[in-house]
């Protein structure tokens, strides 16, 4: 069964030039590389909700997890929180609708 991760993060203001060059020049390229397809990008302009929220698409929950504990991915993901953070990653069924990541923070 398809299953998404979901992550959602602020960037450090400080730092968007830089996570925009990383994001589209190398972790996205990687993590496309690593068999994981992107389906969603979102943005949010108003309100109180992470920044940024990714969804990757698996082949099912296997196949993410050993993505997940691969070392292309950690050291990715180590870069990617160099420059985020209120990072919060979620592993979820995929459906063929907008899946919100309701945080476990409050």
């Amino acid at each position: 069964m398809e299953v998404k991760l979901l992550m959602v993060y602020d960037i450090k203001s400080e730092r968007e030039a830089e996570y925009y060059r990383y994001m589209l020049g190398e972790f996205l390229p990687a993590v496309q590389n690593m068999g994981l397809v992107m389906t969603e990008g979102w943005h949010t302009a108003y309100g109180h909700y992470p920044m940024r929220l990714f969804a990757f698409r698996a082949e099912d929950e296997y196949a993410l997890k050993n993505i997940l504990h691969s070392d292309e991915w950690l050291n990715a993901k180590e870069k990617l929180l160099k420059l985020v953070h209120n990072y919060e990653e979620r592993i979820v069924l995929a459906k063929n609708v907008f899946q919100f990541f309701i945080s476990s923070k409050k």
